[in-house]
């Protein structure tokens, strides 16, 4: 999305304030927001790996506000810009300059690189997630990035709060962040911690989309506690409905990662619904009936396959446990890629 000439990415939809406390940044537009359940409107509000992105001549002031707190990273291009925000209640001004040696950086070394080093990255997200207001933009020449500065691979990532990120001390921590880094890929993350519930409407929100070529989705622990068949239901029609929007796109469905009920903490017959390795099965069997063959299975548990990399919930990784992820997720997808 361009406005005011400068990119957001990740941001599907602005909300504005009425009372002219500036636009807040969503993930998915507002019909589909309102058709999820609770938590995940919720998260979707969380600004995790939406990114405000621009070029410009010169140092350059953005004006934020949070809902809360929210924690800004600053890459230029591939590039960390070194730089660390956190944004509170009150409109909050931060300067973001160019690099000095980057500014003299030869272009025969990063010709190829997928993101152009030029190019302003402020993403939001970490340990800070408050819904994000963006106020104004000042500093000189400003402009969008154009699309030989960015990279030419889109990649979808939906699932639960291991995909929005939860745990990892920055956005481009998070497994799908290094999944994206390693492919050279541009990241549309939609994980929704807690509530990656497979409705339908998100669904088909995705499946309508075509600004991406590949996608992940994780399906899903936080169903966990649903009733097999009802889960087996839902999964199955959002792989084929994901999947079957354009053959050509890779879809690729994850099991289950290793999580405490694999330990044995929470033993399948205290759970009245059913063990874990049943819901994986049920995601194999949903991948199996589908049709095409653009639709790819990847066990969880070949992503997370040191279980020491957990944090001490065993459940959601930490920064070692996601970078182990993304380089793991990035080898099974790179064969794959269109």
């Amino acid at each position: 999305m361009i406005y005011n000439n400068i990119e957001f990415h990740n941001v599907a939809e602005f909300s504005d304030d009425p009372n002219g406390q500036g636009l807040r940044l969503q993930r998915v537009p507002e019909n589909v927001r309102r058709s999820l359940n609770e938590g995940a409107q919720m998260r979707m509000l969380q600004p995790d790996t939406a990114e405000i992105r621009f070029v410009a001549d010169g140092p350059c002031r953005v004006t934020l506000s949070s809902e809360g707190q929210t924690k800004v990273t600053v890459f230029c291009g591939l590039f960390d810009n070194r730089q660390r925000f956190i944004i509170g209640p009150e409109p909050q001004t931060i300067e973001i300059t160019i690099p000095e040696r980057l500014s003299h950086f030869d272009e025969a070394y990063h010709r190829n690189m997928p993101f152009s080093p030029r190019i302003f990255r402020l993403i939001f997200g970490g340990p800070q997630r408050d819904p994000i207001r963006f106020h104004k933009i000042e500093g000189e020449n400003i402009r969008p990035p154009q699309a030989e500065d960015l990279p030419r691979l889109r990649y979808l990532a939906y699932g639960t709060s291991i995909t929005h990120g939860f745990d990892a001390e920055g956005p481009h921590l998070s497994y799908v962040s290094q999944t994206a880094r390693h492919l050279g890929a541009d990241l549309i993350n939609l994980g929704v911690g807690g509530s990656a519930f497979c409705e339908p409407e998100l669904a088909d929100y995705i499946a309508n989309r075509e600004d991406w070529q590949i996608a992940t989705l994780a399906l899903s622990v936080n169903m966990d506690e649903f009733p097999l068949d009802i889960f087996f239901d839902r999964v199955s029609y959002m792989v084929n409905k994901v999947a079957g929007s354009n053959p050509t796109r890779v879809v690729a469905c994850i099991t289950l990662f290793p999580y405490f009920q694999d330990f044995g903490v929470r033993p399948a017959d205290k759970n009245p619904k059913g063990a874990s390795e049943e819901y994986r099965q049920a995601l194999r069997d949903a991948v199996a009936a589908y049709p095409h063959d653009n639709a790819h299975l990847i066990e969880g548990p070949e992503i997370l396959t040191d279980i020491g990399n957990l944090t001490s919930d065993l459940i959601h990784p930490g920064d070692n446990g996601m970078i182990q992820m993304g380089q793991n997720l990035a080898a099974k997808l790179r064969p794959l890629l269109p």
